[in-house]
């Protein structure tokens, strides 16, 4: 059965990240029956179509289910395009963005971390696209947001953190504030707490979000899932990631659900930026990049889709463990140097497995 991904360009680096996860998933490497259909979301084409690109792609990834995107450029001046992250994860009706992060064979993690850490993060509302506006004049002047969180999609983040961590023997750990706002961030928190009693098998550490971070740098050994508001995991999902050696060692997956919290539409991507100071040096690291590819493979219902993902997932970490590793990371070797040998061992996997 073919199936079709929205591949969604961008901008400097993020492009050419892109392409090379694109070799990766190339058919005749992945053996999977996989169509491209592309859309330029680089800020040139979002400013000449005023978005209407970003809605197009984000209304073909619901039609497919699957997308994978660049890291685009956000211009800072009000009234601009601005991201077209927000954008997309509003209408592809995004709920979750999950981000793990996990040891990179030979690069020290901080705090001796080595077990896998999971950010499950709201995906919409919180303080992305809340309200603002000033009043007053000079030292009075003061400054208002109005942020908003519905049940539904605290719910959602809730579900998919404890069936996550069911699926990967971890415990969810951590949450909200909900000491400072009872009612803003404690409904959050009583969606965790229901969670929790519908999933008695999973472990279960509520934690305030301050304690989370402090927590962090004395775990070691276990496994963890940590839900998060919207801007607490945007926040959380960095310091994560870098805790492991580097933020492009890990992907990002957008997800959208149904009524019954199974997975209807994902879009993966890096979550690193453009690097514009790497553009055209071929030295940037791909990992983060070839991983939103494997990761996009994962939610494909199809065998051959599985054994790419996995094959992928695992050349990818067997590549720097052999020594073949970018300059961020230690090594000497190119990006296409890098991709080269990810490939070679993609294919030399499902050769061998599908011998056996």
């Amino acid at each position: 059965m073919s199936h079709t991904i929205i591949v969604m360009e961008g901008d400097q680096t993020g492009q050419e990240l892109l392409e090379e996860a694109l070799r990766v998933l190339d058919p005749s490497i992945t053996r999977c029956d996989l169509r491209f259909e592309r859309y330029d979301l680089s800020l040139e084409n979002r400013r000449a179509t005023q978005n209407e690109i970003v809605r197009k792609a984000a209304n073909r990834v619901r039609e497919t289910g699957f997308g994978i995107k660049a890291a685009t450029i956000t211009p800072e001046a009000p009234g601009d395009v601005g991201s077209p992250n927000a954008l997309l994860r509003e209408m592809i009706g995004a709920q979750v963005i999950l981000r793990t992060g996990r040891r990179i064979p030979h690069v020290r993690p901080v705090a001796g971390v080595h077990a896998p850490i999971s950010v499950v993060r709201m995906a919409v509302e919180d303080a992305y696209n809340a309200k603002e506006w000033r009043e007053g004049e000079g030292l009075d002047e003061v400054a208002y947001s109005t942020r908003h969180l519905s049940r539904r999609t605290c719910r959602a983040v809730a579900e998919f953190a404890f069936r996550h961590a069911r699926r990967n023997n971890a415990k969810v750990f951590g949450g909200p504030k909900f000491t400072v706002s009872p009612i803003y961030e404690g409904i959050f928190k009583e969606e965790l707490d229901a969670a929790a009693a519908r999933y008695p098998d999973v472990p279960y550490d509520p934690q305030l979000i301050d304690a989370t971070y402090a927590l962090l740098l004395e775990t070691a050994g276990e496994a963890l899932v940590i839900p998060a508001l919207n801007r607490d995991g945007d926040t959380l999902s960095d310091l994560v990631l870098k805790m492991f050696g580097t933020i492009a060692g890990a992907e990002s997956a957008v997800l959208s659900l149904d009524d019954e919290f199974r997975v209807q539409a994902v879009i993966t991507e890096a979550p690193h930026g453009t690097a514009p100071s790497l553009e055209g040096k071929n030295i940037a690291n791909p990992m983060a990049m070839i991983l939103a590819g494997g990761a996009l493979l994962r939610y494909i219902k199809d065998e051959k889709a599985q054994a790419a993902s996995r094959a992928i997932y695992e050349s990818v970490f067997e590549t720097v463990y052999s020594g073949v590793r970018t300059p961020d990371l230690g090594g000497q070797a190119s990006t296409t140097e890098y991709t080269d040998e990810v490939i070679r061992r993609v294919e030399g996997k499902l050769e061998v497995w599908e011998s056996l």
